[in-house]
């Protein structure tokens, strides 16, 4: 179904669809309309008008632009093969905003914006990362490296992209030593969060006995700070009678965040199963895509998601921690929802039933009988990415 304008004219009208906005807690059928790149009405059977064109999305989940908040897109870095472009694996699976994880840091954060944030079609936030040169080599372990104030500073300059301050990778089996303490890419990146009023986001390694996991989440993190790949195999998520610990528990109730943070090593079934059974669910889905994983196991965010959907957790609380949940950890709460006046960005999911098999990173399989695909994704009100041609007339019809 479509009217006799272009499929990418600025007034469209998706049609039919069953609208998922966690935010505003609608979850029903129901129309959107979009105009001059922004959301101007969701309803039931809205009139569609002669200058709009209207996209038939019926049977699928109309849902607000997708956010990654945790992937490796400063595809331009020297230092590092890690990164991806921000386009790759990310329109193509409902994604509107994607969140790069600390690849720069405070010494090469202006030179990644300049190259990548300000020209991509995406939207494209980031954590600066307290080691000046970011990720990518042995300078990662040095604490000369962590300098707060310049990564406050850096952050500061920024603040329209930037969303908090990331550490990773430091010190993560080795003894420690006077050169090298347990604690100190921790502790620098709180300060230059404290300086900035920013979150943290942490990639931990709790193997040594002196940096233990629960004091990162119970003493070290600040409320609103995010500890990322909470599934992952080195963390003391399940007991040995197969209980969550109580230390997640109490690390939620003082306000620390749990990020999936799924990566090439991190998400690991025999965790995230048993975890989200007892009720303890990740407070946002999140991909850490890069290029040793956009093949597997994690290929994108909805495959990401599926396999929280899997695992029991509702469909409407997926697309929450997929949306608003992240919107609302990167103080980016205008994000992650349709509300009328907000840019207008919408994904379009089918929940396909079948036979499905998904893989974790500990090289184990997980069955479903559903999966989330993307049909069509708008980022701004323009329709970027549509592989079945929603809206576009048959060719027998063209001019």
């Amino acid at each position: 179904m479509s009217s006799s304008q272009d499929v990418n004219h600025p007034n469209l009208l998706l049609k039919g669809g069953h609208v998922l906005d966690p935010a505003n807690g609608i979850d029903r059928a129901a129309d959107v309309r979009v105009s001059d790149g922004r959301v101007v009405e969701v309803g039931s059977d809205l009139p569609v008008t002669a200058t709009e064109t209207v996209l038939d999305v019926a049977g699928n989940y109309v849902v607000p632009g997708i956010i990654d908040m945790h992937a490796h897109v400063f595809s331009t870095h020297r230092r590092s093969g890690l990164s991806l472009d921000p386009h790759v694996n990310t329109f193509s699976s409902g994604v509107t905003t994607v969140v790069d994880a600390g690849t720069a840091g405070w010494r090469d954060f202006a030179d990644f914006r300049s190259e990548v944030i300000d020209g991509a079609r995406i939207r494209v936030l980031a954590y600066v990362n307290i080691v000046g040169s970011g990720m990518g080599g042995d300078w990662e372990h040095d604490v000369r490296e962590m300098r707060p104030a310049l990564a406050a500073a850096m952050a500061e300059e920024h603040r329209d992209v930037v969303v908090g301050i990331k550490t990773a990778h430091y010190w993560a089996t080795r003894p420690f030593d006077a050169e090298h303490p347990p604690w100190a890419a921790v502790d620098a990146a709180v300060e230059a969060g404290e300086r900035c009023g920013l979150p943290v986001m942490v990639d931990f390694y709790p193997w040594l006995p002196e940096r233990p996991y629960p004091d990162l989440i119970l003493d070290k993190l600040r409320p609103g700070d995010i500890h990322t790949h909470v599934f992952a195999q080195q963390f003391p998520v399940i007991d040995e009678q197969g209980k969550v610990f109580d230390h997640l528990f109490q690390g939620r109730e003082r306000g620390v965040i749990f990020d999936l943070g799924h990566g090439a090593a991190s998400f690991w079934f025999r965790n995230a199963a048993p975890a989200i059974e007892q009720g303890f669910v990740p407070d946002s889905i999140s991909t850490d895509l890069h290029t040793g994983n956009l093949n597997g196991p994690v290929i994108d965010m909805a495959t990401t998601m599926s396999k929280v959907l899997a695992m029991g957790v509702p469909l409407a609380e997926v697309i929450a921690r997929s949306t608003i949940a992240p919107a609302r950890e990167i103080g980016r709460p205008e994000l992650g929802t349709l509300t009328p006046g907000t840019e207008a960005d919408v994904a379009v999911l089918a929940l396909d039933e079948g036979d499905f098999g998904f893989v974790d990173c500990g090289r184990t399989r997980l069955d479903s009988s559903q999966r989330l695909r993307c049909v069509l994704t708008i980022r701004a009100g323009e329709i970027v990415y549509n592989p079945l041609g929603i809206g576009v007339p048959s060719w027998q019809a063209a001019v």
